[in-house]
Order: C-alpha cells, then sequence, then structure tokens
C-alpha cells in the first residue's frame, strides 16, 4: 500500500489527500521557518560583528529552527502539541493566545492552507513519483521565501542556493529538462537579472533589486531550463505590476517604498512549473 501511494500516477485520490494532510503539517513548519531564519541571520550577523570588534557576542542562547519552543510574543506562554495543530488549533481558540487572549495572526493558518492546498494539487497534477515529490521541495522553498522576502526585503542563501543544487541534481536524469538546458537555465537566470541590476544602477545610481533575486531566478531556470525563463521573467512582471498598482491604488501604499520581487519570482515559477510548456508551445511555436 504505501508503494503504491509512493509511486502513484497524477490523478490518484488518496495519494492527493495524503499529500494534502502533509502539506498542512509541513506548513506549520514553514511557519517557524518564516519567523526565525530571519532573526537567526540578523543574530548571526550581530555575533560576528561583536566578535571582530573585539566586543562581548550580543546572542549566545540557542536560537534555531527547533529550540527554544515557540511561545506567545506578548505573555511568553509555551504553545503545546494540542495548540499546534494545523488551522484547527486557530479555529479552536478562535485566533486568540490561550493565555492572555491576544490575537494570533491570520497569516498562519493561511500558510499552512496554502502549503496544503499546493501539495495537494502538485501531487495531483504531477503524481507521487520522483516528479511530484521533487515540485513538492519546490513548492516548499518557494513559499518560505516569498513570505520572507515580503516581510524583509531578504532572500536567504540558506533557501535560494539549495532550491538551485535541488534542481540540479533532480534533473540529472531529464525529470523536468535536459541536464544541459538546467544548467544554462541556471546560469542564464543568474546573469539576466545580474545585468539589468548593473545597467539600472550604472544608469540611476540606485539598486532596483538584490542579488537574492539573481539566485532565485538561477534556481528558477535550474529546475525548468533556460527556454523557460523569458515565461517567468515576463510572468512575475506581470503579476508584479497588478499587484504593485493595487497595493498602491487600494493600500495606498507610496510609491518610494520599496516591494520585492521575490514573491513575483516565485508566483511566476510556480505557474511556469504547472502551465509554463503548454504557454510556450501555445504562444511561442516551439516544443520544450
Amino acid at each position: 500500500m504505501l508503494d503504491l501511494l509512493l509511486l502513484a500516477p497524477p490523478g490518484n485520490v488518496y495519494s492527493t489527500v495524503l499529500a494534502g494532510i502533509f502539506g498542512l503539517l509541513i506548513g506549520s513548519f514553514l511557519n517557524v521557518v518564516i519567523h526565525r531564519l530571519p532573526k537567526m541571520m540578523q543574530r548571526e550577523s550581530d555575533n560576528y560583528v561583536a566578535h571582530e570588534s573585539g566586543k562581548p557576542l550580543p546572542h549566545s542562547d540557542r536560537y534555531n529552527l527547533m529550540v527554544p519552543r515557540s511561545a506567545c510574543p506578548h505573555c511568553g506562554h509555551r504553545i503545546g502539541a494540542l495548540e499546534n495543530i494545523p488551522v484547527i488549533s486557530y479555529l479552536f481558540l478562535r485566533g486568540k493566545c490561550i493565555e492572555c487572549k491576544a490575537p494570533i495572526s491570520v497569516r498562519y493558518p493561511l500558510v499552512e492552507l496554502l502549503t496544503g492546498g499546493l501539495s495537494a494539487f502538485m501531487v495531483w497534477h504531477f503524481g507521487s513519483g520522483l516528479a511530484g515529490l521533487g515540485t513538492l521541495v519546490f513548492t516548499y522553498l518557494l513559499i518560505a521565501m516569498t513570505f520572507i522576502d515580503a516581510d524583509t526585503q531578504l532572500l536567504p542563501d540558506d533557501l535560494t542556493l539549495p532550491l538551485l543544487w535541488c534542481g540540479l541534481l533532480v534533473n540529472l536524469n531529464g525529470t523536468f529538462v535536459p541536464l544541459q538546458e538546467a544548467v544554462i537555465g541556471a546560469v542564464a537566470g543568474y546573469l539576466s537579472l545580474w545585468s539589468v541590476y548593473w545597467l539600472f544602477k550604472l544608469t540611476t545610481g540606485k539598486e532596483g533589486m538584490g542579488y537574492g533575486d539573481f539566485k532565485l531566478l538561477a534556481a528558477l531556470g535550474a529546475w525548468l531550463g533556460w527556454k523557460m525563463l523569458p515565461v517567468i521573467i515576463l510572468l512575475s512582471s506581470v503579476v508584479g505590476a497588478i499587484v504593485g498598482i493595487a497595493l498602491i491604488v487600494f493600500v495606498k501604499r507610496g510609491r518610494e517604498n520599496p516591494i520585492p520581487f521575490g514573491p513575483y519570482l516565485a508566483a511566476a515559477g510556480l505557474i511556469a512549473l504547472i502551465y509554463g510548456k503548454a504557454m510556450v508551445q501555445a504562444y511561442l511555436g516551439f516544443p520544450v
């Protein structure tokens, strides 16, 4: 039975449901990654600066994805196992801390639902073989990067580089594209945004994007190949323009406020993974 679930073809109901439940659990963990990874990076940077200047380390306690246990930021209440069940606990607690009744951000269950829904869809669409399992890794890393970039305007190397290397590894046997196209896609993805960055900086004297965006597009190229890069760039630009205009019009966000490009690249990468080949064949007329 387990073998059938792990090697189920696309459209298998049982593997799809199992993937959705698994995705809810992973979504709970991604909430921890999204919250803690930027803090871990800042603490490491603070300690490095203090060490280089001969000062005492400002952060000597253990702080990682596992330690310390999650707690309410308002009252410090340690969150128990029954309070950490994806989505269900949020509904049972009515979105409030069980101790101090402070509101819990609705983003936590939304990330869990997003991760669970995308997990189910990926396994339904690709099956639960190597391609399906690969798309789950692809999806989870993109979700984490999307929310971290939205919060901090950072795309951590701890996420972009593993995504790149996983893309090359999963394409060793041509799971999504031939390895040659994957390698060229990684190189072309990085250099394309790197060139845009320097052209914009030399022209305006300002930085239009960060190096994390180069690495993310390189990673998408490693997964989907060089032929998909124009589609990804076009899709990310369209999505970014629509969301940016909506933020300015409806949220009254000023034009001077920076808008991270990573979430739009991530969204474009997911769309290209699922529908990219059909889009390229339909509109550009050459096979991928």
